[in-house]
């Protein structure tokens, strides 16, 4: 089916401004001379060594930054997105869940659950990129002054 396809796609060729075809009757789209006319054919080039594009996306803002060179190949990128721009809401949130849910030495049972819904949150790309056979991922440590290990709780 691929190769029917291709080759309508090589003898289709669109009318001349006299209603005919150009190139010869019955010839192939890639050996018509019209093919490289610049109404059909765009070059480009390089407009500009660099440049920014700033989108708002369904996760919040995407920033990308690049810059090229002479011959328009990039060597420089930066790339900011939504996971960074939410990064301060989800440490806060993360924060109140520990006030609510870490009990002296101990992490109380429901902490996993609202860490998961707090992500999923202010960044739902965040876990389900992260997750594995359906699965999201998450494990809570609490730690104690001096780094030792008090509590730990994790999904199976």
């Amino acid at each position: 089916m691929v190769s029917r396809l291709r080759r309508q796609a090589l003898l289709c060729r669109p009318e001349g401004p006299d209603g005919g075809r150009p190139g010869p009757p019955g010839g192939l789209l890639v050996e018509d001379p019209a093919i490289l006319s610049t109404k059909v054919r765009a070059t480009a080039g390089v407009n500009s060594p660099e440049g920014v594009g700033i989108i708002e996306a369904p996760r919040g803002v995407l920033i990308h930054h690049y810059k090229v060179n002479d011959d328009g190949a990039m060597v420089w990128s930066d790339l900011i997105v939504a996971t960074g721009h939410n990064n301060l809401a989800i440490s806060r949130g993360v924060e109140q869940v520990a006030k609510r849910f870490v009990n002296g030495r101990k992490l109380e049972e429901g902490a996993l659950s609202r860490v998961s819904a707090l992500v999923r949150a202010y960044d739902p790309c965040l876990s389900c990129s992260t997750h594995a056979l359906g699965m999201v991922p998450v494990k809570m440590t609490l730690l104690g002054p001096g780094g030792e290990l008090l509590d730990e709780k994790a999904t199976d």
